[in-house]
């Protein structure tokens, strides 16, 4: 497999410490608000390498950590008078219930930056020791002129506009130099002062804690991966402390996803246009929001549009229209053709556009090849085995077809059209069909088609 390494610039073969293993680490939300498309983006991009890899025969070691402790949350707190816990469980828990609709993969291992305090501590003391941190008025800073490789991996340099996010403290020896531990009375016990930690420290404590190869004095990690924006200062800030401390490298390679635009501008709170995940789970069911998603390269700077939202569910609901066709079939074995060619897509550096528009190809022969022979029941079966294969690998095409194409009808509408369809049968069985006409006119109405079965009438929600 292929992939690109940021810090090398350019497409690289992906050989990991421990031959067939993979241990990935994503850099997760700071918990102070509801999962946006940028989330979206970057955890279902990195689900699918997760996904790849594992159809490549590796097994993955995965982590994606939670900020339960940050400047942003605090801010949350005194607007709504709620404790640190209230507001990180609620968006914790909305945020897995968005990946959940989105179908990304539970991580091994999701750990708090709270419930990891003992090993930040840990590693501020061991920089400390080091001689790469040292002690100000306000906290614990890192010394990053004790790194001889800092800007290796973004590639930037002195010159850049970007070294400091926030405004230079007057008793930092460096502007780039960074923040390990926040002196603050209110917050946590540590051997050089109650307060809580940077931003930048925790993840590198936790690849250490959870993921890490201890034995290999080259590498930490095999992948680190997430948002582009987070390349410089957070990676590049994470790598050098892991320099400083341990003398070798966070991470063998280094993944990053694009920008996300809203109709042509950079998502941006500041802009009022940062899109909310579960404000387009209202009018789509979650696999159309990862199909769409998965139609742009991780790499590529996406733009959300509602035309090519609408657009990507059409290519899903073809596929979920197949696998209604093949209902109650058992799966035989996949086309190894057809698998190979998804493999190849998506080991070129994660092709995702190239990978479903061999499904596109897929779904239309298949269609075509059922409408010539319905009856075929060894290729249906091998129909069933692809479209296992597609939901394994690509994470669309796993729920229930009728689930599917009910969505967004409530639980109160059901049942309103379930009366109506038992009202139907009752009266075709008395041969009233003006009666079961009118029905059907009544269930149109409210956008809800039917469609007669040799086992009753099943239903659906038409697009809008």
């Amino acid at each position: 497999m292929r992939i690109f390494d940021t810090s090398k610039r350019e497409k690289v073969e992906f050989s990991p410490i421990k031959e067939g293993e993979a241990s990935i680490y994503l850099c997760g939300p700071t918990v102070y608000d509801d999962a946006h498309l940028g989330h979206a983006k970057s955890a279902v991009s990195f689900d699918l390498l997760r996904r790849v890899l594992k159809a490549l025969g590796y097994k993955v070691k995965f982590a994606r950590n939670y900020t339960d402790i940050d400047d942003k949350i605090l801010n949350k707190m005194a607007q709504t008078g709620q404790s640190l816990e209230e507001i990180t469980n609620k968006y914790i828990a909305h945020y897995e219930s968005d990946m959940k609709a989105l179908n990304v993969l539970d991580p091994d291992f999701k750990p708090k930056a709270t419930q990891c305090l003992e090993a930040i501590i840990s590693y501020i003391e061991l920089l400390m020791q080091k001689g790469a941190a040292y002690k100000t008025s306000d906290g614990i800073y890192f010394d990053t002129s004790k790194d001889s490789g800092y800007f290796s991996i973004s590639g930037k340099d002195n010159n850049t506009d970007l070294i400091a996010r926030v405004a230079s403290f007057g008793e930092k020896r460096d502007e780039k130099d960074f923040v390990l531990w926040k002196f603050d009375e209110k917050w946590y016990e540590s051997p050089f002062g109650k307060g809580r930690p940077g931003w930048h420290t925790e993840c590198v404590a936790m690849i250490r804690e959870f993921l890490s190869d201890k034995e290999n004095e080259e590498f930490e990690i095999d992948i680190h991966a997430g948002g582009i924006d987070l390349l410089f200062p957070h990676h590049e800030n994470e790598a050098s402390q892991c320099r400083c401390a341990y003398h070798k490298n966070l991470s063998k390679y280094w993944m990053h996803n694009g920008f996300i635009k809203v109709n042509n501008e950079k998502m941006s709170k500041s802009l009022n246009n940062s899109f909310f995940v579960k404000d387009a789970l209202r009018h789509v069911h979650g696999e159309v929001l990862r199909f769409y998603l998965l139609t742009s390269h991780y790499r590529a700077h996406f733009n959300y549009s509602d035309e090519d939202l609408s657009a990507s569910k059409k290519r899903l609901d073809k596929i979920y229209r197949l696998k209604k066709r093949v209902d109650g079939v058992q799966a035989g074995t996949a086309n190894e053709s057809f698998k190979n060619e998804l493999l190849e897509a998506l080991s070129d550096d994660l092709n995702s556009s190239k990978a479903l528009a061999s499904v596109d190809e897929f779904v239309k022969a298949a269609n075509e090849r059922l409408d010539t022979n319905p009856k075929d029941k060894v290729y249906k079966s091998e129909i069933v085995a692809n479209l296992e294969l597609i939901s394994e690998i690509l994470g669309i095409a796993s729920t229930n077809y009728v689930e599917y194409f009910q969505f967004g009808v409530s639980d109160e509408q059901k049942e309103q059209i379930k009366s109506l369809l038992d009202e139907r049968a009752i009266a075709k069985k008395e041969r009233n069909f003006a009666r079961a006409d009118e029905i059907r006119d009544e269930l149109a109405k409210i956008n809800i088609s039917i469609m007669d079965t040799p086992n009753g009438a099943v239903w659906e929600r038409n697009n809008e």
